[in-house]
């Protein structure tokens, strides 16, 4: 167990300062208590959405935290995992003094934000293996360095990093350390929830958009000590989780087989596609995946990706990050969607 981490050490004082806003639904908001409702200036004439939404998301919490085995209060929601990270800056980060580590190749929101929040981004490329160098992750530490981001498994490369480098970071980095799970669910290796207890410094983020299937509804989630997400709380907008949001995740979430089984359908076709592809002439290298899609190295990306895009398949070209050049990000679809796929492929090659 990490015991050497003071969370107030941390915070900005702004942020340790700060009273939390208190909503007319923060103060009163049981829906089955029989109350005539005359506290928030809402709308009175009933057509299911003329109420505001449980500021803390109550029901949907409780599904989530007995699905994956924490507390409700170690649990935050935000709009798309994008104000989930957003909001961790702004709790850990002083503008135009602060730095945080990213690995590039990564998720592109990580410097977007540290951008937008005036927070430089020192950024430790990960190894050709696409694995974190953890030297020089502790070399570049300074005492401005407040969080360390790391995408596991990654996007774009597709790769878990290894379980004992994570640990080993998550133990001996001094600040907070941010795990990006978004593709936990297609990975063999277990989730970082597991440790999060003896964690204090850890932050898990997974996402309502990938394996469940819901990414229209936009709902991230944040996973945390108790400590944390009231902190994080503290300064969320008061209603950021729309009602038909909170809605459609709790139908989402009874179904828990349905999406299992979409689950092993993916990883069954992202195999398939895999095998396909190495017999593909213009593929040159595939890199192994624990995501729901495959990294590919081919002969011209830019062409490749224009051709296919010629032939109605949309695929993403990530030659301009690093490590990546001439790379292909093929999402994997529905067996029919990746028969397309396929028979582009092989055409191209002729």
């Amino acid at each position: 167990m990490k015991t050497d981490f003071i969370l107030s050490n941390w915070v900005r004082n702004n942020v340790s300062q700060l009273k939390a806003y208190s909503s007319a639904r923060d103060e009163f908001s049981d829906p089955q208590a029989g109350m005539t409702f005359l506290d928030a200036n809402e709308n009175p004439f009933d057509n299911g959405i003329n109420r505001y939404p449980d500021p803390q998301q109550g029901l949907l919490k409780k599904q989530l935290a007995a699905i994956k085995g924490v507390d409700t209060q170690q649990i935050l929601l935000g709009n798309g995992s994008d104000e989930v990270l957003d909001l961790i800056f702004r709790v850990f980060c002083e503008p135009n003094q602060d730095e945080v580590i990213t690995l590039p190749p990564t998720y592109g929101m990580y410097s977007v934000l540290a951008n937008t929040n005036a927070i430089a981004n020192i950024e430790v490329p990960l190894t050709e293996s696409f694995q974190p160098n953890v030297v020089e992750i502790f070399n570049r530490v300074s005492p401005k360095t407040k969080a360390l981001f790391l995408c596991s498994p990654n996007n774009p490369s597709g790769n878990s990093f290894e379980s004992d480098v994570l640990k080993e970071l998550i133990q001996k980095f001094p600040g907070i350390v941010v795990v990006d799970e978004a593709y936990i669910d297609f990975s063999t290796q277990e989730s970082l929830l597991t440790i999060m207890n003896d964690s204090p410094n850890l932050i898990v983020t997974q996402t309502f958009s990938k394996a469940y299937g819901m990414a229209g509804i936009r709902l991230g989630v944040c996973y945390a000590s108790s400590e944390i997400i009231a902190l994080l709380n503290r300064i969320k907008p008061p209603y950021n989780i729309n009602i038909l949001s909170q809605q459609r995740a709790l139908e989402g979430l009874k179904n828990q087989r349905h999406i299992q089984a979409q689950v092993e359908i993916l990883l069954s076709e992202r195999n398939r596609v895999e095998k396909a592809l190495e017999s593909v002439s213009i593929v040159e290298k595939i890199y192994p995946s624990d995501a729901n899609f495959i990294l590919a190295k081919v002969d011209d990306a830019s062409l490749r990706y224009q051709q296919l895009i010629e032939k109605g398949i949309v695929t993403r070209n990530r030659s301009n990050q690093l490590l990546c050049s001439e790379c292909l990000r093929f999402t994997i679809g529905t067996p029919e969607e990746n028969d397309r796929l396929i028979e582009a492929l092989n055409t191209l090659s002729c």
